[in-house]
């Protein structure tokens, strides 16, 4: 149970030149057509197996929300068709299905009767459903008086308080406060150690990478690009920065890896290499030694202005630390066609065991996303291993000391400071 399979499928809206078309077409069905297909997806075909988790990611107006809502049933495609195993939760539109005028708990109610859940089965589960959402007294108040929160709280309280076999999740949840997201996550989690299969739509890179095993990219309304979570994201964060498909690529790199390169090329990076203080190329780093990141940048058109920036991430591409030269105040201006610069940034590899990469951004400004010249993926890449501190557990390495005192160390010293 659990698993979804979707073929061919397509949606398209009709577009009349005007409300007298309109009228004519459905008066006159068997005359000429007068209307014009607007195609938000088209040949969409994927399949999720019982327990997968799969992450949706694109541009506003890239069909996502189309796509959720074609498969869980609360629009018609036009072409294609979405196969279903299993009982179907979908968290959708904020509020979606909600009557404003009802209380939380009789909109609580329908919305766990339209999950096919009996009434006894509602209102067994109501006391759990309260609890989740914790919204106290409101339960019992319309829902018109509701936050935005509020609304998002009950929701996800209903939809998952009897795990599904299918999870369907839009972007409601990036309303919420911090603490109920973290709390409506781990639910989440919960349901895929049990076997739920999971559909979730998110601009959240961390949610995405952090609990899916694969993400699907739609792009103008066609799946543009599906496989791991890190090289989907990386590549999407390459488009959004660029906005010109055509100077995007990716390349696989000799351990299976997919690098992401975007940019315009007026400045590009000739070589990035980690070094220890002799000046050798570093692959192996010990825990807290002190290592200098070397990037050579040619200019290749004029740059009024130029920052460079570097990212170091984990296996799962999650962001350790970064920096870059505006933030140090050390931006480069009026450059010229044929000048090459050689950054070197020296710092101690306070990083815990494991692989992590580095990637590297030349753009105008603080981001990446305002005129980006180049932005490289897995840039460099190296293992940190400990062999010479206490083997400490984690992602950062504090170098901590530790100072233990009993009880009967200090019984034993007088009040003078004489050990008795």
């Amino acid at each position: 149970m659990g698993k979804v399979t979707v073929k061919n499928l397509g949606k398209a809206y009709k577009s009349y030149d005007g409300r007298w078309a309109r009228l004519a077409e459905w008066i006159l069905p068997f005359a000429r057509q007068r209307h014009q297909l607007h195609w938000v997806l088209q040949d969409i075909g994927f399949q999720l197996e019982a327990g997968e988790a799969v992450g949706i990611v694109g541009i506003n107006g890239a069909g996502k929300s189309t796509l959720l809502k074609l498969i869980a049933g609360t629009t018609q495609a036009t072409t294609g068709s979405v196969a279903i195993q299993g009982r179907v939760a979908a968290l959708l539109e904020l509020g979606m299905g909600f009557h404003a005028d009802f209380t939380g708990r009789q909109n609580a109610v329908m919305a766990g009767q339209l999950q096919g859940l009996s009434g006894a089965e509602i209102e067994e589960l109501m006391p759990a459903i309260e609890a989740f959402a914790e919204i106290g007294d409101y339960i019992d108040q319309p829902v018109r008086t509701y936050s935005s929160g509020m609304q998002m709280r009950l929701a996800f309280s209903v939809a998952t308080a009897s795990r599904p076999d299918v999870l369907i999740v839009d972007e409601a949840l990036s309303v919420g406060d911090a603490y109920f997201q973290h709390k409506s996550f781990e639910r989440i989690r919960e349901f895929r150690r049990a076997g739920t299969t999971l559909l979730i739509v998110s601009h959240d890179r961390y949610a995405i990478q952090t609990i899916c095993d694969r993400a699907i990219l739609l792009n103008g309304g066609k799946l543009e690009m599906q496989g791991d979570p890190v090289e989907v994201m990386d590549f999407y964060n390459a488009m959004l920065a660029e906005k010109e498909r055509q100077t995007v690529r990716q390349e696989r790199l000799a351990d299976g890896r997919l690098r992401t390169i975007s940019g315009t090329g007026e400045a590009s990076i000739t070589s990035v290499a980690l070094l220890d203080d002799d000046g050798r190329q570093l692959e192996v780093v010990e825990v807290g030694t002190d290592v200098t990141l070397e990037v050579r940048v040619a200019i290749n058109a004029p740059v009024s202005r130029l920052v460079m920036g570097y990212m170091i991430k984990d296996k799962l591409g999650q962001s350790i630390f970064g920096i870059n030269s505006h933030r140090l105040g050390m931006p480069q201006a009026d450059l010229q066609p044929g000048e090459d610069l050689v950054y070197r940034c020296r710092f101690p590899m306070n990083l815990g065991k494991g692989s992590y990469s580095v990637a590297i951004s030349l753009s105008r400004l603080d981001s990446h996303l305002d005129t980006n010249y180049e932005w490289r993926d897995y840039s460099v890449i190296f293992h940190v291993i400990n062999t010479r501190h206490p083997d400490f557990v984690g992602c950062a390495f504090l170098d901590a000391e530790m100072a233990v005192e009993r009880s009967h160390d200090r019984a034993s010293v007088s009040k003078d400071g004489v050990t008795a």
